[in-house]
């Protein structure tokens, strides 16, 4: 099947439920058993993708979205949890021990960050943050103890496109484990495991969810990684809950079509914030002007409607009056429902391993589903107050 087709059809069995369409949602806790012999035999086989045991381990409503997502990345299995962080920490936490080392990117999706320099840090993982331009260059910081390198394309903030495949390949060669966190793109625009990467992570609580009314994340492997990711999240009790299931469910059928519409008003967008005076730059790899364009036009099927705009030197008083006379664009974090957003960003507080240097404010923009138009008269309006600020 083709992606368009697979988001439609896949983890759905209609008559199987009576003809229903759509997976129906299963709430359970307990599950009962007629006999000794089907208890015993539930058990012996809890680890077998559809076996039901217990609601903490899934139902068919956790395993509909499970395996129509695994069959988007082009996956074996999948695992969902209650959210993207889990989704992060879950893999790291089924992999790294006492005594590894693990590289992770600098433009890192910054509660993965504080993840490592928490948790991570006072079991005896050690972190070594890299720049997200380093490609080939990676392997100059690989150690003998070095068992995860952690990818996110492009960074978290600041929009930094990576080489992929060099990574992915050296890391192969030095027999250490690639996550990639690949929520901006979605597997409709990036599929991390046909790029080498071992674990590709994402928060389905962004784009797949798509409504801005549910938190949840997906762990999508090949058949090696499957058990090691599958027991951590049971491990740690991890359960999504039967109707943040269906959510899910419900936005991947029309994934496609919101993604295709949330990258072309963000294109047109993003080419009127280049042409503004009061703007630097913009941070958005499907604009040929940025430094992580070829990369993205050659890895990439597409771009979604989240990216970053710099200002130039400008009063906290005057972005303080753009932004709050906004009518369309809210001000909150999360992003990938429908809707529009803006949040200021500090990115220069979030580097180790790399500066950021920028003449004024960086802001985050997330186009949603309104008329394009509509959107850009209110961002010009939004530029009328801050000159008048200024």
């Amino acid at each position: 099947m083709k992606d368009d087709t697979t988001l439609v059809h896949a983890g759905r069995k209609p008559f199987d439920n009576n003809g229903i369409v759509n997976p129906p949602v299963f709430h359970a806790s307990t599950v009962l058993f007629p006999t000794l012999a089907s208890w015993e035999h539930a058990r012996e086989n809890r680890d077998e993708p559809g076996t039901i045991i217990y609601g903490r381990r899934g139902t068919p409503t956790t395993f509909a979205l499970q395996d129509a997502m695994a069959a988007l990345e082009g996956a074996d299995h999948c695992v969902a949890v209650p959210s993207g962080l889990a989704a992060i920490t879950v893999p790291l936490l089924a992999y790294l021990n006492p005594g590894d080392h693990m590289l992770m990117l600098d433009a890192v999706y910054y509660p993965a960050r504080r993840f490592t320099e928490t948790l991570l840090n006072r079991i005896g993982v050690e972190t070594t943050f890299y720049d997200p331009n380093i490609g080939e260059g990676i392997a100059d910081l690989i150690r003998d103890t070095t068992r995860v390198i952690y990818l996110e394309a492009p960074g978290s903030q600041t929009f930094e496109m990576q080489d992929i495949p060099a990574i992915t390949k050296i890391a192969k060669d030095a027999g250490a484990i690639t996550m990639m966190d690949n929520t901006w793109a979605t597997p409709l625009y990036f599929k991390p495991l046909d790029f080498g990467v071992d674990i590709s992570i994402m928060a389905a609580t962004k784009y797949i969810v798509g409504h801005s009314d549910a938190m949840l994340g997906m762990i999508s492997t090949r058949d090696e990684h499957h058990a090691a990711v599958r027991d951590s999240a049971w491990t740690l009790g991890m359960t999504v809950g039967p109707d943040d299931c269906y959510l899910g469910q419900r936005g991947i059928r029309t994934l496609s079509a919101r993604l295709a519409r949330h990258q072309e008003s963000a294109f047109r967008i993003a080419e009127w914030f280049e042409a503004r005076e009061e703007v630097d730059r913009v941070l958005y790899p499907a604009l040929p002007s940025d430094p992580g364009h070829e990369i993205w036009k050659r890895d990439f099927k597409g771009a979604s409607g989240l990216f970053g705009v710099v200002l130039k030197e400008t009063p906290k008083e005057a972005v303080a009056a753009m932004l709050d006379g906004y009518h369309y664009f809210g001000m909150g974090g999360s992003w990938g429902g429908y809707e529009s957003l803006v949040l200021p960003t500090q990115p220069e507080k979030l580097r180790s391993a790399t500066t950021w240097d920028a003449p004024g404010p960086t802001l985050r923009y997330h186009i949603g589903l309104e008329d394009p138009e509509d959107l850009i008269g209110d961002l010009e309006a939004g530029f009328e107050r801050l000159r008048a600020s200024a």
